[in-house]
């Protein structure tokens, strides 16, 4: 048994040396300015399996160098989902936004709703489920207490703690109800250099706006395998055909 586990943990290290050894060389490519060859090294390790916020940022780079829009785009967003607030990345992100053709104003957010958003990306789905658990054995403890309390001054206090539990629960599931739709959340980059949005989901319904690549999407629905419903930042919507765009 000891040497399987031996024999797999060697395994694992010769894989990843070997993809530090392809990394290392497409970024040799890429300091050369063979930003195709660099591209195709990248794209051999992500089809090996591995996957980094310096690998994607590499690769937008790469696109980028080569004025691909949409590509370098699409990987800058992947390396910020996986390192969101990398300087180096956002300002390079910032700058291949303003390559893209197509310019939208965000809807106005409450302050109150940011606030929301920011405290629940505090905790992912694990941590905001292990807080809720926590928090509702808190409350369960200082119920027992409060009912086994034999003066006035003792009950009130393990009320008045109970009370905040229960309040500190219902906050805790409210910001796991928003994090679970946070992360379900599904967004694409438009590949196509120009597409337009249509109204219902054919071609022969009414465009509702044009697109151009690089625009980011959201994924509302799907209809068969040919046809999704998108929605812009600035809370338009409309149909688009599932090969004009790239899921991130």
């Amino acid at each position: 048994m000891k040497k399987l586990i031996v024999l797999f943990w060697l395994i694992g290290l010769f894989g990843f040396s070997q993809e530090n050894l392809l990394f290392d060389q497409a970024n040799t490519l890429y300091n050369k300015g063979e930003y195709q060859a660099a591209i195709s090294m990248y794209n051999k390790i992500i089809n090996n399996g591995f996957h980094s916020s310096a690998l994607y940022f590499n690769m937008a780079n790469c696109y980028y160098k080569s004025n691909e829009i949409a590509p370098s785009i699409y990987y800058y967003e992947k390396a910020l989902k996986l390192s969101p607030y990398d300087e180096e990345t956002l300002n390079n992100y910032s700058f291949a936004k303003q390559m893209t053709i197509d310019k939208f104003d965000n809807v106005p957010e409450v302050e109150v709703l940011k606030l929301y958003e920011k405290m629940a990306g505090f905790f992912n789905v694990f941590g905001w489920s292990i807080f809720c658990i926590l928090t509702m054995w808190v409350f369960v403890l200082l119920f027992i207490a409060y009912y086994r309390s034999e003066t006035t001054k003792s009950k009130r206090a393990y009320f008045i703690l109970s009370v905040f539990s229960v309040l500190n629960l219902t906050l805790g599931l409210a910001l796991l109800n928003k994090k679970l739709n946070l992360d379900n959340e599904r967004f694409a980059v438009v590949f196509s250099q120009e597409v337009a949005s249509k109204s219902e989901p054919n071609l022969k319904s009414e465009t509702v706006f044009i697109l151009h690549e690089g625009a980011k999407i959201q994924i509302l629905e799907s209809y068969k395998k040919e046809w999704t419903k998108i929605k812009l930042i600035d809370g338009k919507s409309g149909w688009l055909p599932n090969e004009a765009f790239k899921k991130l």
